[in-house]
């Protein structure tokens, strides 16, 4: 398999996506990655830079299970593994958002961190927009529900950092959401880092790798998730 191109974050993947934006037609970008990485911070500065007219974010996110699901399948303990996603529910958004429809907006779920809960009908993603991102960490994830999304994305980068401040920024994430340190530390290490083992192989995937550092990117520091 060849391998992809790896670059720095920055300038650069601002010119590829606009790019994709001024392309003539809608286009789908995808940004994967561990927890932590800064998928969702990579994603905003993208979007933000390019406009409302051009680019909008669409979170993987937003497909989490509610709480009283994980609960009624025993996968509250896991909750942000692959199987406690609506994976299927995903690529019918991703198959809606590749061919817009005149006058048709699509309305997708966000995931609210106050909350820790989807919220459905949150993201408006207008017709006229060419441009749609969208992140999270099972884009590339090559198993039967997950593999349409890669074949929906008409490009997908990876994203990585290195793993001291992923996991720092992680367990500060859970911190300011909540849990006490200890409990955040435990979290992190028992339950992403699992998951962050499990997609570390299709990082080959991709068709490009950003390499992410705080400074980077605009609006992005040590302490952002």
């Amino acid at each position: 398999m060849t391998q992809p191109e790896v670059v720095t974050a920055g300038p650069e993947l601002l010119a590829r996506a606009a790019e994709l934006a001024d392309s003539g037609s809608r286009r789908l970008l995808g940004v994967a990655g561990p927890p932590g990485a800064g998928k969702s911070t990579l994603g905003s500065w993208l979007v933000d830079s390019l406009g409302p007219e051009r680019a909008v974010l669409v979170p993987m996110d937003g497909f989490h299970l509610a709480d009283v699901e994980l609960h009624r399948l025993g996968r509250s303990d896991r909750k942000g593994a692959p199987d406690t996603f609506d994976a299927y529910g995903y690529s019918a958004l991703l198959r809606r958002l590749r061919t817009p429809r005149a006058g048709e907006t699509v309305y997708a779920p966000a995931f609210d961190r106050e909350l820790e809960q989807p919220v459905a009908g949150s993201l408006p993603v207008p017709p006229e927009v060419p441009l749609v991102v969208t992140e999270g960490n099972y884009l590339l994830l090559d198993e039967p529900e997950w593999r349409p999304v890669r074949q929906l994305l008409d490009v997908c980068w990876w994203l990585g950092l290195d793993e001291t401040t992923r996991v720092e920024r992680l367990i500060a994430r859970h911190v300011r959401f909540g849990k006490s340190p200890a409990e955040a530390a435990s979290w992190v290490h028992r339950s992403d880092e699992a998951n962050a083992r499990l997609i570390a192989p299709v990082r080959e995937r991709a068709d490009l790798v950003v390499e992410m550092a705080p400074g980077n990117v605009p609006g992005c520091s040590s302490q952002e998730p």
